[in-house]
């Protein structure tokens, strides 16, 4: 696929800033215009209320890293086999000079991790899942189900950046011009987090404006919150599959771009 495809198309990226570089690179690469707008806000706890927390939990026969910002945060703090949600958290964990023993062999997401043999048995076994301070429970639940001892452990923050009026402004004024073609959503929390940042103009243009997410979750509530709203599924969360997703999207055509009401 040519990289010229993005050719005046402007995206909204909603990612964390520390995790938008590679797809903000591809975007950019490809022609387009990367606006980086980030929905969620990475903060590491502080290294005195990590270990108390950890002082309270068992050795682990297992570490579980939900997110590349799990081995960022939490690296230090696994024991055992380390398991890894996806390929990005994987590689992540090798960069950190570890050693992956569990990652889906398809997919990147709970279901998938829980679909590997090495979590069929697990009764009797300590499982820690290293995490922000919040997130899905279906790994919890379900190693619980199957006779697992699973803690958490917390080792960074994920919350709503704050942003001043000028920036909100900046925003709108792009929007309404035609400047934003395509919106990237990662996960559930950071579309309900963008919907609640939005000034209500946006909000209102939100609906008629392509999303484009590689999580399947996050699709159907986008649907469920921006009822007949256009949401595509990408191939997966790699720079290269979300920008493809973009590329091929039909529709993602100038002078198409959605206006204010």
């Amino acid at each position: 696929m040519s990289r010229s495809t993005l050719d005046g198309i402007g995206v909204l990226i909603t990612r964390p800033r520390q995790q938008s570089t590679e797809l903000v690179e591809e975007i950019e690469a490809r022609g387009g215009t990367a606006i980086l707008f980030p929905t969620i806000e990475i903060v590491a706890r502080d290294g005195d209320a990590i270990a108390s927390d950890l002082a309270e939990l068992s050795a682990a026969e297992i570490t579980i890293f939900i997110s590349r910002n799990a081995v960022l945060h939490g690296i230090d703090y696994a024991t055992g086999e380390l398991a890894a949600i996806g390929p990005a958290t994987a590689a992540e964990i090798e960069r950190a000079g570890r050693r992956v023993a569990i990652q889906p062999s398809a997919g990147f997401d709970s279901e998938h991790l829980l679909a590997e043999a090495a979590f069929d048995n697990v009764e009797g076994r300590t499982i820690r899942i290293i995490r922000g301070n919040v997130g899905r429970e279906k790994l919890a639940e379900t190693l619980t189900q199957r006779g697992a001892r699973v803690e958490y452990l917390s080792t960074y923050d994920r919350r709503a950046p704050v942003y001043n009026a000028k920036a909100l402004k900046d925003l709108e004024a792009r929007w309404r011009s035609g400047g934003i073609d395509a919106v990237v959503v990662m996960s559930v929390q950071s579309l309900t987090n963008l919907r609640s940042l939005l000034p209500e103009s946006c909000s209102r243009t939100l609906r008629k404006t392509l999303l484009v997410t590689p999580a399947a979750r996050v699709l159907k509530e986008a649907l469920s919150q921006l009822p007949g709203c256009f949401v595509i599924l990408a191939a997966g969360p790699q720079a290269g599959e979300i920008a493809n997703s973009l590329a091929a999207a039909t529709t993602l055509r100038k002078p198409a771009s959605p206006k204010a009401d």
